[in-house]
């Protein structure tokens, strides 16, 4: 039989107060798994810890700067210590700028980099002793279809996403023979409350151009959900995905397999 249980497990969660990490989260709450989340600052981490309760998720938040390596061994110290060994990391936290390559400081560059794909080194650098000890554990990196295509305005986010794609298969190459299986998630385009203002309908009814282009380039013909995300998450944080490593499972409705409609 397969096993999709989580039961047991203590799930860390990276910038989870809200958005994909909140619902691969909650998902794994559903599945038996104890969460543990951080945000950067306080006010988040007490609008995450209230928004699972709403749930009836008992949650554990800290506050935590996922690129300060300190502060990151300090909170995996701290978990182990209140919680118990982290048996599953999504690292999740990310942020992206939309400045076109030329107009781009290369302190933004840096920022955008540091976030999305030094901080799961660093994270993951941090719980990898543990789960060797332990005997195996799962890494989930969030990646995104710009870890294969590239986009006008995102050089910093696209190039910290192919990245974090091949840091995802040097996790599962170096540390497979530990059982720690290290995949991706490649989520599309995510309806979510920050990309609301590029579906709403424009005041003659029509489709935002976003929101049209979007759809167009999507055999599902619709943006994705969050709740689109859970099954692949719980499936690569279960047994069920063991002999699975170093893939990076695309949640993006087809846009990756599309080349797109032939004009009419």
């Amino acid at each position: 039989m397969v096993d999709f249980s989580l039961k047991g497990k203590i799930a860390l969660v990276t910038g989870a107060s809200y958005g994909i990490g909140f619902a691969i989260a909650s998902a794994y709450a559903e599945a038996g798994a104890t969460i543990v989340f951080n945000d950067i600052r306080p006010e988040l981490v007490e609008k995450g810890l209230a928004s699972y309760a709403g749930l009836g998720i008992k949650a554990h938040g800290y506050v935590c700067d996922v690129t300060d390596e300190a502060q990151v061994q300090a909170l995996v110290a701290q978990i182990e210590k209140e919680v118990g060994t982290i048996d599953i990391l999504v690292n999740n936290a990310g942020i992206i700028k939309r400045i076109p390559m030329h107009e781009m400081k290369a302190s933004e560059f840096r920022q955008v980099i540091d976030v999305d794909l030094n901080a799961p080194f660093i994270v993951s650098k941090a719980v990898i002793p543990s789960m060797i000890r332990k005997g195996g554990g799962k890494i989930i990196n969030i990646c995104s279809m710009m870890s294969e295509l590239g986009r006008e305005t995102v050089s910093a986010y696209a190039a910290a996403k192919g990245g974090l794609k091949m840091l995802t298969r040097n996790i599962a190459s170096e540390y497979g023979e530990y059982n720690i299986q290290c995949n991706g998630i490649g989520p599309g385009y995510i309806a979510t409350p920050q990309t609301a203002p590029l579906r709403e309908r424009q005041p003659d009814g029509s489709r935002h151009p976003f929101d049209s282009f979007i759809v167009a380039k999507t055999p599902a013909a619709r943006w994705g959900t969050t709740d689109d995300l859970k099954g692949p998450a719980v499936f690569l944080a279960s047994s069920a995905s063991d002999f699975v490593n170093g893939h990076i499972l695309y949640v993006d409705g087809g846009i990756l397999a599309y080349i797109g409609k032939q004009p009419q």
